[in-house]
């Protein structure tokens, strides 16, 4: 059975993260055209995200369902 480290669900919520936080601060920057208030809402969001996504990838990878054993799903 497939289980994934706590360490790579962590590497993969941090780069992630790095892909939501530009497009995050991306979306923010076009609304409010503040540099300074677009980077700090971006950060806020960024930690919140990183730890919600941490604990929801740990909760999936409890889940049974759709995974194999095998390296051909059925």
């Amino acid at each position: 059975m497939f289980y994934e480290t706590k360490t790579r669900t962590i590497v993969k919520a941090i780069f992630w993260r790095i892909i939501a936080t530009l497009i995050t601060w991306g979306t923010v920057y076009y609304y409010t055209r503040q540099l300074s208030e677009s980077i700090e809402l971006t950060i806020v969001a960024a930690l919140i995200g990183i730890i919600a996504y941490y604990f929801y990838e740990r909760l999936w990878n409890r889940i049974q369902w759709g995974k194999s054993s095998s390296s051909i799903l059925h």
